[in-house]
């Protein structure tokens, strides 16, 4: 991919042919690290005329976790897809407002929605491994964006990503096996690498844990718990222990709307509204 390819904004980050990322100036990056990473303002989901989500207001910062929770549909995973424009690929979806990632509106024309893709990663409630061997699998986004035009470099991102996601030492001896032939855990940790591949700067996760057992849920957490540091992600979960155990903010989310965003223990221990008190005690549900 030729450096001019990629927009020198907040939002994709120009890169040399042979895929290494050129460096922003100090200031700018600076300006980055302490603004939020998503800056959202009256955003507002429609279906055909049904309205979704009801106007919004939310910052999200640019690394730890945020956990979504509320009712079944009551919009969270709706609003998880507003930051990668997935809901583009729904038919009569509409999205108004404003969804600001480093600045800059992602519903731009100008912005390329795979590009979008290539730095706001997804991890959905099923495990969805490519019909290829664990070794493609990671090394799928780096081929087609043109991160590695060399086999080593391509090896080291394979590999990299792969310990990132907590399964190097699993499949470091089987990387030609099919990505189907781990268990559901390994694969949405393969998942997990392949997102991470492509260097994104956001992590999406849609209920990743709800088809897991729970040695693998745990192995997930704890890898959520290492990504954070480097990483900004939006996790959609439907337990209220996951949320508390693995995020730094909370949102709850109901009937559409944004009842109530903190911080996770003051969500988990002394909420404002009492719908977000009768949700986490199992009042409502």
């Amino acid at each position: 991919m030729e450096a001019n390819a990629i927009q020198d904004s907040g939002l994709f980050r120009p890169v040399t042919p042979g895929g290494e990322v050129i460096k922003m100036s100090e200031k700018r990056a600076h300006a980055l690290a302490v603004e939020p990473k998503f800056k959202c303002r009256d955003v507002r989901v429609f279906y055909g005329a049904t309205e979704a989500l009801h106007g919004i207001d939310m910052d999200i910062e640019n690394t730890g976790v945020t956990a979504l929770i509320g009712p079944s549909g009551c919009g969270k995973s709706t609003f998880l897809r507003v930051f990668n424009r997935m809901n583009d690929t729904i038919p009569n979806a509409r999205v108004t407002g404003d969804i600001l990632m480093d600045g800059e509106n992602i519903y731009d024309k100008k912005i390329d929605p795979v590009l979008l893709r290539a730095r706001v990663g997804m991890v959905f409630q099923k495990p969805n491994p490519f019909p290829k061997s664990i070794y493609d699998n990671v090394a799928y986004g780096p081929r087609i964006h043109g991160l590695a035009t060399k086999k080593n470099d391509l090896n080291e991102i394979v590999e990299t990503s792969l310990q990132k996601a907590g399964l190097w030492n699993e499949v470091k001896d089987r990387l030609k096996d099919p990505g189907t032939s781990l268990s559901g855990g390994q694969q949405q940790r393969l998942v997990i690498a392949r997102a991470i591949a492509v260097s994104p700067e956001v992590i999406l996760m849609d209920e990743p844990a709800s088809a897991l057992d729970p040695i693998a849920t745990a192995k997930l957490e704890e890898l959520i718990d290492e990504l954070k540091e480097k990483f900004c992600i939006v996790i959609v979960t439907h337990s209220m222990a996951q949320a508390a155990r693995v995020s730094q903010k909370t949102a709850f989310f109901h009937l559409g709307d944004l009842v109530e965003y903190d911080d996770t223990e003051v969500i988990f221990k002394n909420p404002k509204d009492q719908r977000t008190q009768d949700y986490i005690t199992g009042r409502t549900g």
